[in-house]
């Protein structure tokens, strides 16, 4: 898969050489399941049509562009997230649109008369709900419009899970209050950060429980504070686990930040400085308190234990 960064105005070299391409756009923060339907039909397009499949995203956040809400400041896929997501699901091509105000200030037709005509749209596949151009003024049917004859196009009608639209807020709403079988359904997958482990105070080690400290590489949507049932990646290899998000309590009652740290399974090794990307599996209980050490290895213990068999049946 090639990935194209582009700004505006384009410049000759952009594209991909005349070759046709079959485009889906959005944002696409989270590529949940709504997402995975835009993209899928564009590829399926493409390869019925002999065209490049194609995704046209932007970055950063539109919305955080636009000073519409600092929440969109964190999101449930990073860049390098969402460009492994749209290779599986089958895409040839990424075109990364550097978001700005001149880019925001496009009316709807030099969107598609500066944007889409040169990059060789042929077609187009686009969620109901899109809108594009200065202030959001295009939507999906404009954009049919003024395709005309250069592009056809495809609008995608949404998704409803539990009788709410299938969406990036849903998603984000779902980890944040803790409902994470309903983010697990809302993507299609689990969700998950990717951090490089760092050390910590090393207190874990010393009661029995060693623990990575994750410092996360980029500025995810925070899932509820908790302890969870999780596996991890780690140089190429996968492990089960228990994580504990949260502010640490018991050690530290100054704490502001929260700190993600994971206690995997049957594993002693040295993986200071080492990526570790970790999938949040089920939710296992708040986070608490305990009054002294020996109540917090017990429940440390019972959580292990609970994770385990919980594990056991993925």
């Amino acid at each position: 898969m090639e990935i194209i960064p582009l700004s505006y105005p384009l410049s000759q070299a952009d594209g991909c050489n005349g070759k046709p391409i079959a485009v889906a756009m959005g944002h696409f923060d989270g590529v949940h399941r709504g997402h995975q339907n835009v993209v899928r039909q564009a590829v399926a397009h493409a390869r019925k049509s002999d065209m490049l499949s194609a995704v046209l995203t932007f970055s950063p956040h539109p919305k955080e562009v636009l000073g519409h809400g600092d929440q969109y400041y964190r999101c449930l896929t990073p860049m390098e997230s969402k460009m492994r997501l749209f290779e599986e699901l089958g895409i040839d091509v990424v075109f990364v649109m550097k978001f700005d105000h001149t880019f925001a200030a496009l009316t709807p037709g030099l969107f598609v008369s500066d944007v889409l005509i040169p990059l060789g749209v042929k077609h187009a596949v686009v969620g109901f709900d899109f809108t594009f151009g200065n202030r959001g003024s295009g939507n999906a049917e404009m954009l049919r419009e003024l395709g005309g004859s250069d592009f056809t196009i495809d609008i995608v009608e949404p998704l409803f899970e539990n009788g709410k639209k299938v969406s990036s807020t849903y998603t984000r709403e779902s980890l944040e209050t803790g409902d994470l079988a309903m983010a697990h359904t809302l993507l299609g997958r689990s969700y998950e950060v990717v951090g490089t482990v760092v050390h910590g105070d090393g207190r874990g080690r010393t009661i029995g429980f060693p623990t990575a400290n994750l410092e996360l590489k980029a500025p995810y949507v925070s899932p509820s504070l908790g302890v969870y049932a999780i596996t991890a990646r780690v140089d190429g290899k996968s492990y089960s686990g228990v994580l504990n998000h949260g502010m640490k309590p018991t050690f530290n009652k100054s704490e502001i930040v929260p700190v993600m740290e994971a206690h995997l399974f049957d594993f002693d090794e040295d993986i200071y400085g080492m990526e570790m990307a970790v999938q949040f599996r089920y939710f296992i209980r708040p986070e608490q308190k305990f009054g002294s050490v020996t109540e917090l290895i017990a429940q440390i213990a019972a959580d292990s234990d609970r994770a385990r068999a919980l594990l056991t049946e993925l």
